[in-house]
């Protein structure tokens, strides 16, 4: 995994709990309360979605929740912002294609 675990002002990364989401069909592993975008990118995941148009990978951007690179589809809900929404256990997580539509639906939101 790709992670800051020393840094000079935050100090050394202290946690420990950690727990088992499934991206794309994949399992990982991430740290239980860290950002979902902040877990894909520590294992190597940097594209969230693809845009409507002209089908463009995207991914984290401004990491504040503002814009919309990094959202995805997180258990079955499309366009969650994932640089501000926690991780939790058993998180079924998917790269999301165009602007999102809800399963059962014919309504894109």
């Amino acid at each position: 995994m790709r992670r800051i675990v020393h840094h000079p002002i935050l100090q050394d990364d202290q946690r420990t709990r950690t727990v088992k989401i499934t991206v794309n069909g994949a399992e990982i592993e991430a740290y239980q309360g860290e950002m979902i975008a902040a877990a894909l990118i520590a294992n190597g995941i940097d594209v969230f979605r693809y845009t409507q148009r002209h089908h463009q990978p995207r991914g984290i951007y401004c990491g504040i929740g503002r814009c919309t690179d990094c959202v995805m589809i997180v258990n079955g809900i499309p366009n969650v912002r994932t640089c501000v929404t926690p991780v939790e256990e058993g998180m079924v997580i998917e790269t999301q294609h165009g602007v999102g539509n809800w399963k059962g639906s014919e309504h894109y939101v």
